[in-house]
């Protein structure tokens, strides 16, 4: 009977001490987290531990135990005055300037551009490396320890969709600007429209609404890229002109497909005013006689650039006392050539047999030969006849190629269709490419 009491006893301790020490396990932990009569750390307490605070970085550099100080570029600093106010020796400063043109020219540094110069976090406030912004994307980084070196980067650039719409009452550029567009929106539709208006002939009244892409960096606009659609409303007819890559060319059409492209511009420069027309009898300033006048007189200060309306071959490149003076003659096909005289100077590289592009610059108004004043007089010749530059009518470019036509009436009817809504529209999207099984499901269950 005392032996299977003792067993008994036996086999209770074995079976309790675990429990024991395991209950002795949690109170003691409970005790261990608890602090001054605090509850003890439970599950429930997960969600509330603070996270490690995410690190700190400048141009891709973590300053987290750095002292970072800001600086401007004072007008006349030098690098070495700028770099012996923070104790850099001269053989530093001398090693850069001499060693690292390739990433940036030191000696270039220009008023006004902001710096960084990154030091220890200490008494001390060693400095360890200097940032200089070259333009608002590019910058230089410049290692200031024993390695001295250096590196150029680019900051990231986000791309956002914009619109500008305005009325014009005076030009097309104060339109732009006063209804918050990107300040060279007025010269990208200039070029956009080249071929469709003459904008120094746009009335008050006329207007636009654009979507572009507009480009940022850290959340600044800096600048603009292509223009994505534009209705242009140009005494009384809209012009559309909608972007679309056709043979990895970028270029802009109506909503039938239509090249806005034509074979010539409007006119081959900025002008002022016209200051003569075509006629067949027009009394000449100088020779005080009246004879004909086949070009177009374009009145401009000297030295304005002077462009070929379009691409072809210099035939003439020649001078004329008593009428001309510097002028070029330019062929263009079979059927067109351009006349541009009273030049100032020829631009670099025009010479008689040089090829010439669209909008390439040829040379600069002056008032050479029989001129009262400086101006271009611009000649346009049909199957070698004077036409009127002013009434020509310029043969289009490539339309949309037929088996492009389809895909591009879908981007022409998703804009014309998002331009109602005042907001700006989303990017467009091509659609997906059905399968046969998605398509046949689509036929036996079309979308109401």
């Amino acid at each position: 009977m005392r032996f299977r009491t003792k067993r008994r006893i036996r086999v209770l301790l074995l079976v309790a001490a675990p429990l024991l020490l395991l209950a002795f396990i949690i109170v003691y932990c409970q005790r261990s987290c608890s602090h001054r009569g605090e509850p003890g750390f439970t599950p429930e307490m997960i969600d509330t531990v603070s996270p490690l605070p995410e690190p700190t970085y400048l141009y891709g550099i973590c300053i987290d135990s750095m002292y970072v100080e800001e600086g401007q570029i004072e007008k006349g600093q030098f690098l070495s005055t700028l770099f012996s106010s923070k104790g850099i020796s001269p053989r530093v400063t001398d090693h850069i300037a001499r060693n690292h043109k390739d990433v940036f020219d030191v000696g270039k540094i220009r008023a006004g551009n902001r710096y960084y110069f990154l030091m220890t976090n200490d008494t001390l406030e060693t400095p360890l490396f200097w940032i200089y912004e070259i333009d608002r994307r590019n910058y230089a980084l410049f290692s200031l320890t024993d390695s001295l070196t250096a590196w150029r980067f680019q900051k990231d650039m986000e791309v956002r969709l914009a619109r500008t719409s305005g009325i014009i009452t005076s030009s097309l550029w104060n339109a732009v600007i006063g209804n918050g567009g990107d300040a060279n929106l007025a010269v990208h539709l200039s070029d956009v429209y080249a071929w469709s208006i003459d904008f120094f002939g746009i009335q008050e009244g006329d207007c636009f609404d654009v979507v572009y892409d507009r480009q940022f960096i850290d959340g600044e606009p800096v600048g603009m890229g292509e223009v994505i659609y534009c209705d242009f409303v140009h005494c009384g007819d809209t012009l559309r002109a909608i972007a679309y890559e056709q043979d990895g060319i970028l270029g802009f059409y109506n909503e039938k497909g239509e090249n806005l492209r034509k074979a010539f511009l409007k006119a081959p420069l900025n002008y002022r005013r016209i200051s003569s027309t075509f006629s067949n009898s027009r009394f000449h300033p100088v020779l005080k006689i009246y004879r004909p006048h086949h070009g177009v007189d374009y009145a401009a200060p000297a030295g304005t650039p002077v462009s070929s309306i379009g691409d072809g071959v210099v035939i003439k490149k020649a001078y004329q006392a008593n009428g001309a003076g510097y002028y070029l003659k330019i062929k263009h096909n079979a059927t067109y050539t351009t006349s541009y005289m009273h030049l100032q100077s020829y631009a670099k590289g025009i010479a008689e047999g040089v090829r010439v592009k669209q909008g390439q610059v040829i040379g600069y108004v002056g008032s050479t030969g029989a001129s009262t004043g400086p101006h271009l007089d611009f000649r346009v010749f049909k199957d070698g006849t004077p036409i009127d530059p002013l009434k020509m009518e310029s043969p289009p470019a490539d339309p949309i190629k037929k088996e492009d036509m389809e895909q591009f009436t879908r981007v022409a009817r998703y804009w014309m269709q998002a331009m109602r809504s005042p907001e700006v529209p989303e990017p467009y999207q091509e659609p997906p490419v059905l399968d046969s099984l998605a398509m046949d499901s689509l036929r036996m269950n079309p979308p109401a």
